[in-house]
């Protein structure tokens, strides 16, 4: 069997899909392998499937790992702008052969993940206005 080559495969989807940024495809791949790291840890050495819910967790964690505070910035210049963003790069590796899935995944599993403002930029405010947010003052 002929070795895939990641970025030849990635020239011919960014072809067919313009959407995303070559970084966006190297950054969920890369966000891949730390999510299957982290649940190996947890599974005692077990290597898994990933679901696309502990995907998105897992891309959450290293995004803030990687770009803290200038993650939304960094999404945004790949056009990243939601969970269901994530789902169409893995989807379109799946697609071009770079990733495999189950019968039971979707690109629906990436729809109902989380508020970009909540994970990415509320972890960085200061303590004041976290409170502010939990407890709006009635107007």
């Amino acid at each position: 069997m002929q070795e895939v080559n990641f970025d030849e495969v990635l020239e011919k989807m960014i072809a067919q899909d313009p959407r995303f940024a070559r970084e966006a495809y190297h950054f969920t791949r890369e966000a891949l392998d730390f999510t299957q790291k982290l649940i190996s840890r947890e599974n005692k050495g077990t290597v898994r499937h990933v679901t696309g819910q502990e995907l998105l967790d897992g891309i959450r964690q290293y995004a803030l790992q990687q770009y803290g505070p200038m993650t939304m910035t960094v999404l945004a210049e790949w056009n990243i702008k939601k969970c269901r963003d994530f789902g169409d790069i893995v989807f379109n590796m799946v697609e071009s052969g770079l990733l495999a899935k189950t019968d039971q995944d979707t690109r629906n599993d990436f729809q109902q993940g989380y508020d970009f403002t909540d994970a990415f930029r509320k972890p960085f405010w200061p303590p004041s206005r976290r409170d502010a947010e939990k407890n709006p003052v009635a107007g």
